[in-house]
């Protein structure tokens, strides 16, 4: 019994750790531009530590939101809005 639990659990693991956030199917050139994109969350008040293009198609950022939380935070490239945040 202890052996199939492990098995499941570590299968679950494996799960969720092989999925990845879906941000837009639109084609590139539909994008906002990174530089500019950036600057706006700037201004907006976030602190950026990291920024990247993820596998799904989203802008990921490490840093810290407008309330100073540490956070990870997965955006829709073409219209800004959040898709995924995860406080740290």
């Amino acid at each position: 019994m202890k052996k199939l639990f492990t098995i499941t659990f570590l299968s679950l693991v494996l799960i969720s750790c092989s999925q990845k956030t879906e941000c837009t199917k639109q084609d590139k050139s539909m994008w906002q531009d990174q530089d500019s994109f950036k600057e706006n969350l700037v201004s907006q008040g976030y602190k950026i530590k990291e920024f990247k293009v993820t596998e799904g198609n989203c802008y990921e950022i490490y840093g810290w939101d407008k309330e100073e939380n540490k956070v990870e935070i997965y955006f829709n490239p073409v219209d800004g809005s959040i898709v995924k945040k995860e406080n740290h």
